[in-house]
């Protein structure tokens, strides 16, 4: 029985409260670590159709030869639970620079099946 849109919303709102902070991960899925680099913290849009999406752009400092190939929704600053996300077209970094997580490209869809 597919779930209405109130109960989808609800839900998604309540994945608003434990992803506090948003990190990267290579293509193995292992979070990029070194230099500068560190999770951001995340705020949500409020859910709609049972989406939440990125409220605004997320800006990261990638350490030199690491490759950003998705991101990672978490419970914490460092540590935590990881509670997934999507996976990012491959960018290497051969030396040191920044990455921005697109609001308008990243959000998390709650849907009825």
């Amino acid at each position: 029985m597919p779930m209405s849109t109130a109960y989808l919303d609800a839900i998604a709102g309540h994945g608003r409260t434990i992803i506090t902070h948003i990190g990267l991960v290579n293509e193995s899925g292992t979070e990029i670590s070194g230099g500068s680099y560190a999770r951001q913290a995340v705020t949500w849009t409020t859910a709609s159709n049972g989406r939440i999406q990125l409220q605004s752009d997320l800006t990261f400092d990638i350490p030199a030869g690491a490759t950003v190939a998705g991101w990672r929704g978490y419970s914490a600053a460092s540590g935590g639970t990881d509670y997934g996300g999507a996976d990012l077209p491959n960018q290497p970094f051969a030396t040191e620079g920044t990455y921005t997580l697109r609001s308008d490209l990243t959000w998390i869809d709650h849907i009825a099946e």
